[in-house]
């Protein structure tokens, strides 16, 4: 045999056993490899769109950075599940259900696989708060509160949103491929803060202002876990990732942007690599967000504080990325259910401040009570249409992790309560997903020592005090329903047959 001929054959047999040798760590021990895609599209909204994120009307003046949609499809060869995030201060049922519905057509998703869920960024596109024509059963001076002096939705933004949250999907469905998957969670507990305290007087307030010194203690916890599930393909590069973490996206660096999770992307995709597309999921986040009432040092400007906090969530998952092994991580699964809840009704005392308030100006009675006494009216007018609420829970298994979900600004208790009684070993508790339906708290929060401003009646909060609950017990209801697979290991090293380094193996050297 020639040279030539026995370096040809070589060549071979290493390609051969490269590929004998991927197959085997791609499917350890005949478990089959998920087929996983990911997609992302552009979802910038428009200068001059409404900025949300406030109960009246704020424009958008400058550009910062985009906002997207990013999606991941999931697929074990018998089900498919889509984690779509969104940048958004949060997402309607009526577009959630229009998007299912169009994914299903053109993909086959089944609608209840597909989970949409809002950054709840507050720097973002106008999809909420009140919906077109959501009030047009109302009278005129309704009408006027809700259409003119409230945030709105754009009906053109919503269609344009709807279209591209089809279009990342069934992207990401079409580019699914055998990839390694893992699972893992990390620590961030340096940026953010429950916003929620007891004072002196017996009561809760949110935001006391920083440093007051009638603050007792923070009245509630936060959830420092960064989730984070990795996606490989084939050569080894980092696909894409899904993070779970819980902090409000109200950083603002100003202009349109997708908040402090532009950061976040940005860090992951700086150690992964540009392709790496990023899906966060908000966890429960209601009462936690960047603001330390706590520092006795002036906290940062926007932009920094956007850095900042997107920069250290993003590094902790890097770390969780880089650590955590990777393989086969079936089963994928999927389950609802939706409750019907009763919305909280104004007393008749104070629906009729109310209404002398509205017809009044702002500057008269003051800015804050007008603007609740317009919440009020607002509510009076939606309960005459909808007493209840639809609210549906929803839990996506990706082998050893489940995701559960609620429409809520759900104060960050609750999803500790979740995790705590999973029976699953990873638990990420997705806030804003699937609709919206206001602030979520505690049954504490509504008891004598409780108050703030999540507990406002309002027509964007209104569930009543029991729902926070009853959404807990519904999410584990659901993950109980399901067997977490197996969570990937990193190969065994051999066992030690041979010598020590020969270059370290020797006694100290004088001379």
């Amino acid at each position: 045999m020639n040279r030539r001929r026995f370096q040809v054959l070589v060549c071979a047999a290493s390609v051969a056993c490269f590929f004998v040798f991927q197959a085997g760590d791609l499917r350890a021990g005949g478990t089959p490899l998920l087929k996983v895609g990911f997609a992302e599209r552009d979802i910038t909204p428009d200068i001059g769109m409404e900025e949300p994120g406030g109960y009246g009307k704020v424009f958008h003046r400058s550009l910062h950075d985009p906002c997207k949609v990013r999606a991941a499809v999931f697929d074990d060869g018998q089900r498919r599940v889509a984690l779509v995030g969104i940048d958004a201060l949060a997402i309607r049922r009526p577009q959630v259900e229009n998007v299912r519905k169009a994914v299903h057509e053109k993909c086959g998703i089944p609608p209840e696989a597909i989970l949409i869920g809002a950054s709840h960024s507050h720097s973002s596109g106008p999809t909420c708060m009140i919906l077109p024509g959501e009030y047009d059963h109302a009278s005129t001076l309704v009408r006027w509160l809700a259409y003119e002096k409230s945030s709105c939705a754009d009906p053109k933004y919503l269609a344009r949103v709807e279209k591209q949250l089809v279009a990342a999907i069934c992207a990401a469905d079409r580019s699914r491929a055998e990839a390694r998957c893992g699972v893992g969670k990390g620590i961030e507990d340096k940026v953010a803060f429950n916003r929620r305290f007891r004072m002196k007087n017996g009561l809760t307030f949110t935001h006391p202002g920083q440093l007051n010194p009638d603050i007792v203690e923070p009245a509630g916890p936060i959830d420092p876990e960064v989730g984070v599930i990795g996606v490989w393909n084939r050569q080894g590069k980092c696909l894409g990732c899904v993070v779970n973490y819980s902090c409000h996206a109200t950083c603002n660096p100003g202009g349109i942007s997708a908040n402090w999770i532009y950061y976040m992307e940005q860090t992951i995709r700086g150690a992964m690599g540009r392709q790496c597309v990023v899906v966060f999921l908000q966890g429960a986040c209601g009462d936690v967000t960047q603001v330390n009432n706590l520092n006795p040092n002036v906290n940062p400007a926007g932009e920094d504080w956007s850095r900042l906090v997107g920069g250290r969530v993003g590094a902790e998952a890097v770390k969780v990325l880089l650590s955590m092994a990777r393989g086969p991580m079936g089963p994928v699964d999927a389950k609802y259910a939706t409750l019907e809840l009763q919305r909280r009704r104004p007393s008749p005392e104070h629906l009729k401040q109310a209404l002398e308030h509205v017809r009044q100006t702002p500057e008269k009675v003051g800015r804050t009570n007008w603007t609740f006494a317009k919440e009020t009216v607002l509510l009076d007018a939606k309960l005459a249409k909808e007493p209840t609420a639809r609210v549906e829970v929803q839990a996506i298994q990706i082998g050893p992790a489940v995701v559960l979900t609620n429409p809520a600004e759900l104060f960050v208790q609750l999803g500790l309560d979740i995790k705590a009684k999973s029976p699953f070993p990873f638990t990420f508790v997705v806030e804003l997903a699937n609709g919206c339906v206001g602030y979520v708290p505690t049954l504490e929060a509504f008891g004598p020592h409780g108050g703030g401003y999540e507990t406002r009646l309002t027509s964007y909060s209104n569930l009543e005090i029991d729902a926070g609950e009853r959404m807990v017990a519904a999410d584990l209801a659901l993950a109980r329903q399901m067997t977490p697979g197996a969570v990937p290991v990193a190969p065994k090293a051999p066992r030690f047959r041979g010598k020590p380094w020969e270059y370290g193996g020797v006694r100290p050297q004088r001379d």
